[in-house]
């Protein structure tokens, strides 16, 4: 039990969370950098290059230079054993984000420092807020001229209604910072020149607002400067209270440049001290289960196909969320209702991979799926069976129609909707008694629809045919009387298709259409997701 504790009190477990292009892949590769997992940093924009960042394995990502796949690392730093969930920045692959966040304890807020709040990041934020994750911000980008920080700092408590704490403050101004200034520590720790473009640990030199060291590095106008803006901190701003970061009402706030390597050390350390071991995670009927329960229990929150080409594997990446897990252990899976070997054991840093001989608590490893896993499911010992909460799931708003170009390769097209829809890429569907061959797909955002044309081309050698439909509503339908929804009224513009459980969907144009239907069908339920299902 001892040796339990120990393992997870020294488990951090992190997703970083942003708008797209806030340099979130950058910061996750320079921290890979800081924790020795990587010795050189590949900048994502080098594209003339070789290099790639670490975390973006998947080939388009590359080709795109956004990460359009969760992506799970692991590092030591400090003690510590660092889980990050590198997760897509980009809208149209929020479902992805949503579901890793189920995984982690704690999210880091990435900000640009010259676009402050946007879009992504605000919808983001709320997910965290409302899954009750505490949240760190890091303002990026300092090496750029940027807005300044008192400005960040209330445009953060006024659109997110969340105060922030400086745990440091940048010295300098409009892009030209030649530091830090940490105010836990009272110390001001100044960075040299980088000539490595980021690709190398920063060097720096510390010490305090009165050492003649640092006086003599930091012109007049600088100092003075630093010395008003802490008073101003200091008299003016929030008390830190780690009670309230727990709780989602102040965040603790760094400033750096993922790029140059500004900052991120001295930020990685106080987040891995400051930021939540792993906690207790909720199960189905209401009740949770904790951490130091010695009974094993996990979930699956991803799966992925492909990741080596070579192999065509099927990795499903779950979370441990109490107990010990050992290498060949048979478990409880409670979807199939059958005790399962979990075989393969694998830790990651982007495609490279280590076998796992043990995990703990707040540890996410991933294991062979021979096809038995989805999304969502619960794994444990025998003796607990449980069930944990329902994974969020979205309606989609886009739809089309796809095909195999070659009816040669229907075998492959067959195989990669059906793998792709497991990772919850896609949702599929199929229309009954039309006698095409063809599928009907969802998705949230129509880059999804490009990913999925690339990956069955490069990973399955199906050429798609693909036509888009004039949809962007979804309803799962419901009613005690069959004929009620065989014979659906108003439905002249719409389409009846069946989801991969054989529970029917109705698509339809507009929200207009849908009430249209909703006053012609008093019979039926109109539900957003399939889960409302269960509820019946």
């Amino acid at each position: 039990m001892r040796k339990l504790l120990e393992k997870i009190k020294k488990r951090r477990t992190f997703a970083i969370i942003s708008h797209p292009d806030a340099g979130k892949t950058t910061l996750t590769e320079k921290l890979l950098l800081y924790g020795g997992a990587i010795h050189l940093a590949g900048s994502v924009k080098a594209r003339k290059t070789t290099r790639h960042a670490v975390s973006d394995w998947m080939e388009i990502e590359k080709q795109r230079g956004i990460s359009v796949t969760s992506s799970v690392l692991q590092f030591d730093y400090g003690g510590y054993r660092v889980n990050i969930l590198d997760t897509p920045g980009h809208q149209d692959f929020s479902e992805d984000t949503y579901r890793t966040l189920m995984a982690a304890d704690s999210a880091v807020m990435l900000i640009d420092a010259a676009k402050g709040i946007e879009p992504q990041t605000k919808k983001l934020f709320w997910v965290c807020h409302r899954r009750q994750l505490p949240v760190f911000t890091f303002v990026n980008k300092l090496d750029r001229y940027g807005r300044n920080p008192f400005d960040l700092m209330d445009e953060i408590e006024k659109i997110l209604n969340i105060r922030a704490y400086p745990v440091n403050w940048p010295i300098g101004i409009d892009g030209h910072y030649k530091g830090v200034y940490n105010r836990f520590k009272n110390t001001v720790e100044l960075f040299e020149d980088d000539t490595s473009h980021g690709a190398k640990q920063l060097k720096s030199t510390t010490g305090t607002l009165n050492d003649p060291k640092i006086r003599e590095m930091l012109d007049e106008e600088t100092y003075k400067n630093l010395c008003n803006d802490i008073e101003l901190l200091d008299l003016a701003g929030d008390d830190f209270d780690m009670e309230k970061v727990r709780n989602g009402q102040l965040t603790p706030m760094f400033f750096g440049s993922a790029m140059t390597n500004f900052g991120v050390k001295s930020f990685l350390e106080k987040f891995l001290e400051l930021s939540p071991a792993p906690q207790p995670r909720a199960l189905q009927d209401g009740d949770v289960i904790e951490p130091d329960n010695e009974n094993f229990s996990a979930f699956v929150f991803k799966i992925q196909a492909n990741m080596n080409p070579a192999h065509r594997d099927r990795i499903a990446f779950m979370r441990i969320c109490s107990g010990t897990f050992e290498k060949g252990m048979s478990v409880y899976h409670k979807q199939s209702d059958k005790i399962v070997k979990l075989t393969q054991p694998q830790q990651f840093l982007a495609q490279e991979r280590t076998i796992v001989e043990e995990a703990y608590p707040g540890d996410i490893i991933g294991i062979f799926d021979p096809g038995i896993f989805g999304i969502g499911d619960s794994l444990s010992d025998n003796n607990l069976k449980l069930q944990f909460e329902d994974m969020p799931v979205f309606p989609p708003e886009i739809f089309a129609r796809v095909q195999p170009k070659n009816s040669l390769k229907r075998k492959q097209f067959e195989k990669g909707i059906k793998q792709l829809s497991q990772e919850g890429a896609i949702q599929i569907f199929e229309q009954k008694g039309t006698g095409l061959e063809s599928y009907v797909v969802g998705v949230v955002g129509v880059l999804q629809l490009e990913v999925l044309e690339y990956r069955l081309l490069n990973e399955y050698g199906a050429e798609l045919l693909m036509n888009q439909l004039p949809f962007s509503v979804a309803r799962w339908i419901y009613s005690g009387n069959q004929k009620a929804i065989d014979n659906i009224k108003g439905l002249d513009s719409g389409m009846l298709v069946y989801d991969k459980e054989g529970s029917p969907v109705i698509l339809v144009n507009n929200e207009w259409s849908l009430n249209w239907l909703l006053e012609r069908n008093p019979e039926i339920q109109f539900l957003n997701v399939p889960a409302d299902l269960k509820k019946i």
